[in-house]
């Protein structure tokens, strides 16, 4: 029987890890800085390409960077300086995960993400 929607830990991993893509999209959000917040009305966000992020968790925590690569499949960002060196002295990007950051900056020039900020409560400039 179940209780208030509640299911096993497998099946809700199963469940994401099977979604379709356009939904995978969407676990790819990440809070609004306080400032953002009271300015666009919203309180999370879809991360895209050229949004600036701060990392709020991990070792890399406090370090500020604008995201250059959103990785669906393993749920998380590729940050502008953000890198390691192997061994064999290649360097590669390090991945982060989406709820270990916190958006700074916004790029509001897409058509999409102004209709999203426009319906949680954001007004552009002309029409205010």
């Amino acid at each position: 029987m179940k209780k208030n929607g509640v299911i096993k830990p497998s099946n809700a991993r199963k469940k994401q890890n099977n979604a379709s893509p356009h939904v995978k999209r969407k676990f790819i959000s990440a809070p609004l800085s306080p400032s953002l917040k009271t300015q666009h009305g919203a309180k999370r966000l879809v991360v895209i390409e050229d949004d600036t992020i701060q990392i709020i968790k991990g070792d890399r925590k406090l370090a500020e960077g604008k995201v250059l690569r959103v990785n669906t499949k393993i749920n998380s960002v590729y940050v502008e300086g953000l890198t390691k060196q192997r061994l064999d002295g290649t360097t590669i990007q390090i991945p982060i995960k989406a709820s270990n950051i916190i958006l700074t900056k916004i790029k509001t020039d897409d058509k999409w993400r102004k209709k999203i900020l426009e319906r949680k409560g954001f007004k552009t400039e002309k029409e205010a």
